[in-house]
């Protein structure tokens, strides 16, 4: 494959390591981020920075983007000095965020407009996957699209689903995905409750839940990385951000989600201090509400 351009807006804990990876595949990869440091560091490994989001649309074949929050996406694509504006044909956008569908669908019809490419292409397996490059990739765009950007994904995922010529579908089934994860998460922080409450070993929890019905591939994600170090380093994926795939997901649902708006209410209730740390962290956002109904 001839060495190709690659733009990637966003060089954060999931962009950095997705922009690396295409490096390692042969790529050029050209990156922009507001942080200088984490541009330095593409730098570093061979990247080319000094662009700005507007002038990275001139040096690219196809550009992904991998951003925290659907406000950042819409400012970064559609803002006056956004892709969009700035883009020509035959350019392709791949946006790997979390975003709703009809951002996804605003910013592909936008892209249309100037006969360029969009991908809604969500990821999954948070930041060990992306550094492995084993993530799961669900893509909503146009089929024309697919097979350009295919070889770019390849080199940063290892499961590739093309879900529907609507730009928002990837999203759909990528929140569909955290739902349950988000379900899952609180499931693990409240049955450690209940270990600690007995003085139960988690070690031995995690080793007979793990060949029992109730394993999870969250509960040795949190379990293994991150409860049994009791290390809820800022980044993974944290507990705000599980707290927005919850909130879209409710929004898209078209109907009622008992179990999803319980938990997005009690996230409002009790996740200061605990936003910007890991989504497992919900265990000790537990433990804290617990130590006060003891001294109270």
């Amino acid at each position: 494959m001839d060495k190709k351009k690659v733009g990637f807006v966003g060089l954060g804990n999931m962009g950095f390591p997705m922009a690396s990876n295409l490096l390692k595949s042969g790529f050029t990869v050209y990156g922009v981020d507001i942080k200088k440091v984490n541009e330095e560091r593409l730098a570093a490994i061979g990247g080319k920075t000094g662009y700005t989001v507007a002038t990275l649309t001139d040096e690219v074949d196809i550009l992904f983007t991998s951003l925290p929050t659907p406000q950042i996406v819409e400012e970064v694509y559609l803002g006056k000095a956004g892709l969009i504006h700035h883009g020509s044909s035959p350019l392709t956008f791949v946006d790997v965020s979390t975003v709703s569908p009809e951002l996804n669908r605003k910013i592909a019809e936008k892209a249309t407009e100037k006969n360029m490419q969009y991908l809604g292409a969500p990821v999954s397996g948070s930041v060990s996957g992306a550094e492995a490059a084993t993530l799961t990739v669900m893509v909503g765009g146009k089929k024309e699209a697919y097979p350009h950007a295919l070889p770019y994904l390849h080199a940063i995922g290892k499961n590739i689903f093309q879900i529907d010529e609507d730009a928002g579908m990837g999203t759909i089934v990528k929140l569909i995905n955290n739902l349950m994860t988000g379900i899952h998460n609180q499931a693990v922080a409240e049955s450690l409750s209940i270990a600690d409450h007995y003085g139960l070993d988690h070690d031995l929890i995690h080793q007979i839940v793990s060949v029992s019905s109730g394993q999870s591939d969250v509960f040795s994600r949190n379990h293994k990385n991150f409860i049994s170090q009791d290390e809820y380093r800022k980044g993974a994926f944290t507990a705000s951000l599980l707290h927005k795939d919850l909130k879209l997901a409710k929004y898209v649902s078209g109907g009622t989600l008992p179990l999803v708006e319980t938990l997005i209410q009690y996230f409002d209730d009790h996740m200061d201090g605990y936003a910007d740390k890991d989504m497992s962290a919900t265990y000790l956002m537990l433990k804290q509400l617990h130590a006060k109904k003891k001294q109270s």
